[in-house]
Parts: C-alpha cells; sequence; structure tokens
C-alpha cells in the first residue's frame, strides 16, 4: 500500500464507516495520546522501567499504527499529501545532513 493508497482508505472509512473527522484539535489531541502509548510500551519493553502484567500483551505495531492513522487523519484534514511531503523531507535531509551522521564522534 502506498502513502497515497493509505490517505484515500483511512478518508473513505472515516466519511463511511467513522460520519466523519474529528476536528483538527481533537485529532491532535488524540494523537498525542497515542504517541503515549508508544512511549509507555517503548520505556517499559525497551528502557528501564519495568513492564507490569497488565501491559505485556500489548502490541506495539498496533499502537504505532494508531499513530500513523491519526496522523492521516490530520493530513487529510489540513490538505497535505503525505506522499510529496515525505519526498520533500527526504531531499532536505539528504542534503543537511550529507556528512553529519558520518563525522559524528557518538555514532562510531
Amino acid at each position: 500500500m502506498t502513502i497515497e493508497e493509505a490517505q484515500e482508505i483511512v478518508d473513505k472509512w472515516i466519511n463511511t464507516t467513522g460520519v466523519r473527522y474529528f476536528n483538527e484539535l481533537t485529532n491532535m489531541a488524540i494523537l498525542t495520546e497515542e504517541v503515549g502509548e508508544v512511549a509507555r510500551i517503548m520505556a517499559r519493553r525497551y528502557g528501564e522501567q519495568s513492564e507490569k502484567e497488565s501491559d505485556k500483551d500489548k502490541d506495539l505495531g498496533d499502537e504505532m499504527a494508531d499513530v500513523l492513522w491519526v496522523l492521516i487523519c490530520l493530513a487529510n484534514q489540513t490538505g497535505i499529501d503525505l506522499t510529496e511531503a515525505f519526498k520533500k523531507n527526504l531531499e532536505k535531509k539528504s542534503i543537511r545532513d550529507k556528512d553529519r551522521h558520518k563525522n559524528n564522534e557518538k555514532l562510531k
């Protein structure tokens, strides 16, 4: 599935099953909440915090997909073509960081 297809699928789902988009500020709050759920799993599973028994069955991939879903909603609502935005972002990083990481002593 391409990013463009994902944006179309989310839009179709929202306008049929979901009835309508939540407003942008609500979706921003939901995005923050979903990122927090990813952070919770990461901190407990890969970080130094102990993982609660109730968190051990949490699906990290599903939580990441929730983040992607809401991000796509926000892109659709604000008229952002995520494919083009990602291409431009990658180009920016490739120019800006061409030698930056290679020259970073901390990464050697």
